[in-house]
């Protein structure tokens, strides 16, 4: 045993025994995480799938069903959150980011499982190939092997909430737009699902998830959803309040028996407002937030062009003040 820490220490520092013990850890998790996350397969789950898949044969209907990825069914239960609450949090979150697959969550815990060990191994093999030899302290050690791996592990997250930003805001952008498109439709003579339909594919080519929003509560009103239902599921997915809003003027305009076209100019014009308002604020926030900038920027320009000439001359009086005290010396020598 003196032998081998002896070993160690010589190729990768005094850290050497601590580095493979760590190697050897994260071997023996990535062995037996195959076996902790394969599931037993139920033999009546089994004759479910052969026969459905007999009867796939020769029903028409099976060709109806949403596609669903099985092959992370095996680990549901290491890449799903297993509290109810949170896994529909989640699955919101993911459906606000624009992700509609119903393995989205899945994907997702995916990525974050396989970036954290991709990036803790390349964390280890940097370490061992650079660091090793350089006697590195224990903060620097813990740096350069977990800091790649928790990087790798938040980038998804990340990701996620980038996309859920982007989206609401070409949402909020779009809608007032989308309101006036709408209200347009209407006044013309459509129902409420054509008129949607229509402003679906008008607005498709400036804001494409807004499109994608409307169209998804054409068809489900199409298949016979109730479309106060279908209305606040596209409010949960879009996550904006202005969304929430309008869906609420609806719901009420049709429950209490109003005109539908009266409802939507009035919101429309409470829109054209808010997003006026909303130009309004951030060209208000604007000077304050150029305010560093433009010190930064402007200031030592400006103490150059006033200061730089009065250090000039006073640089040249020093100089001319010492040749000629040089001078005066060099004649009283004389």
């Amino acid at each position: 045993m003196n032998a081998v820490m002896q070993i160690l220490t010589d190729l990768m520092g005094p850290l050497g025994p601590l580095i493979a013990v760590g190697g050897l850890g994260v071997l023996m998790v990535l062995g037996t995480l195959p076996f902790l996350m394969s599931t037993q397969v139920d033999p009546l789950e089994k004759l479910k799938q052969n026969s459905g898949r007999a009867e796939a044969a020769t029903t028409k209907d099976r060709l109806r069903q949403k596609k669903r990825s099985n092959r992370l069914d095996r680990y549901s239960s290491f890449l799903e959150p297993q509290d109810e609450k949170e896994m529909s949090a989640m699955r919101v979150k993911m459906l606000q980011a624009g992700y509609r697959n119903k393995d989205a969550v899945r994907y997702f815990h995916f990525a974050q499982f396989a970036l954290g060990i991709f990036g803790l191994l390349g964390g280890v093999i940097y370490f061992m190939a650079t660091m090793a030899g350089n006697d590195p302290t224990t903060q620097q050690t813990v740096l350069y092997i977990l800091g790649p791996g928790g990087v790798g592990y938040m980038i998804p997250k990340y990701w996620i909430n980038k996309r859920m930003t982007e989206r609401k805001e070409e949402i909020t952008n779009g809608f007032p737009d989308a309101l006036d498109m709408l209200l347009v439709c209407v006044e013309a003579g459509q129902s409420m699902d054509q008129a949607i339909l229509r402003v679906s594919e008008e607005i498709r080519i400036s804001y494409p998830s807004l499109a994608d929003e409307f169209a998804l509560v054409s068809h489900e009103i199409k298949a016979g959803k109730d479309k106060g239902n279908v209305l606040n599921d596209m409010a949960e997915r879009c996550g904006v309040s202005d969304i929430a809003s309008f869906v609420t003027v609806l719901v009420q305009s049709a429950q209490f028996g109003t005109s539908v076209a009266d409802a939507l100019r009035v919101y429309a014009a409470e829109m054209r407002d808010k997003r006026v308002m909303r130009a309004e604020e951030k060209a208000n926030k604007l000077p304050t937030k150029m305010t560093l900038a433009t010190m930064m920027l402007t200031v030592p320009p400006l103490l150059i062009i006033l200061i730089g000439p009065s250090i000039l001359g006073i640089t040249k009086m020093g100089e001319m003040t010492a040749e000629s005290t040089q001078q005066s010396a060099k004649e009283q020598v004389k």
